[in-house]
């Protein structure tokens, strides 16, 4: 039987790397959809434009393409946008989720849900999946509601948890803090980074194959994907100048309260990985060579 794969939120940086990833698979029919037209290089997946805030288009999509398993990655994930604009924050990241769970539902298929380490208060990080929530922002808050609604829908469902998420695509068209904080050196700025936020950044090569692991084992329940090193911001700053050869006298270290962000952030999160380590066999690349890769794929992609 041929599984098919439908993946929302394909232009973003993630859904790109799992087009990369499963694209071209034999016995594999992949389904790519995104807000707008299609972004993505290539012929060997179907492109189909969906908009998960439009719940008749969801439930359209999926009960026409019948996929095997849904990947939901589409969500709002500007943390201050969220906090200003509550509304549109619930449109994306609760209602897309139940329409996403009643398009599944109805067509038979699984769910791999996109989550996030802002769950928590990060008063005890790092995490495991054991856990209590209790998130300090809109954003964390609607995450952990959209958890609720794919914990009791009537379908195999995983919830798949991560943070800080950096790569590159070959437009270019989605920025993260590694691409922002050696952009903005390169043009020799001075920026402020926080010293009390404590994250553990993940590649996006490595989360695309940790939930490919998730779908063809058939895994349910809640799982913690991420970098394997925790830093703060601050530390992640230097290596990523280090890295390049960039100034980092230009780098200012700061805390939090100083920069008056709308939405509060927690201070230290970070995951346990045993888990996945354990089941999934994921063992994520180091930071120093996840910036390797991004250096070498920046220079294919200026060919």
């Amino acid at each position: 039987m041929t599984q098919s794969i439908l993946i929302t939120g394909a232009n973003g940086l993630l859904g790109r790397k799992l087009v990369d990833l499963l694209g071209g698979r034999k016995s594999l029919r992949l389904i790519a959809t995104g807000k707008g037209e299609k972004r993505i290089p290539g012929t060997d997946f179907e492109y189909v434009s969906l908009d998960v805030c439009d719940g008749d288009a969801v439930r359209y999509v999926v009960k026409e393409t019948r996929p095997t398993v849904v990947i939901h990655c589409a969500a709002m994930t500007n943390v201050d946008a969220c906090e200003l604009d509550p509304k549109a924050c619930q449109a994306a990241n609760v209602d897309a989720v139940r329409f996403v769970i009643e398009g599944c539902e109805k067509a038979g298929a699984r769910l791999v849900h996109l989550s996030t380490d802002f769950v928590f208060d990060g008063a005890d990080g790092p995490y495991d999946e054991n856990a209590v929530p209790n998130p300090l922002s809109v954003y964390g808050k609607c995450k952990w509601k959209a958890e609720e609604y794919v914990k009791v829908a009537k379908i195999p469902a995983a919830i798949v948890r991560t943070m800080l998420i950096y790569g590159v695509t070959p437009d270019m068209s989605r920025s993260n803090i590694v691409l922002w904080v050696k952009k903005s050196l390169e043009e020799g700025k001075t920026i402020r980074v926080v010293n009390d936020q404590y994250r553990m950044p993940t590649l996006a090569e490595d989360l695309a194959a940790g939930l490919a692991e998730i779908v063809f084992r058939e895994k349910t329940g809640l799982w913690h994907l991420s970098g394997a090193e925790g830093m703060t911001m601050y530390e992640l700053a230097l290596k990523v100048a280090g890295h390049w050869g960039l100034n980092p006298e230009l780098i200012t270290a700061t805390d939090s309260a100083s920069l008056n962000q709308p939405a509060r952030r927690p201070p230290r999160t970070g995951f346990i990985l045993l888990k996945a380590q354990t089941e999934l066999a994921y063992r994520p690349t180091s930071f120093k060579a996840g910036l390797n890769i991004v250096a070498q794929q920046l220079l294919n992609y200026a060919r």
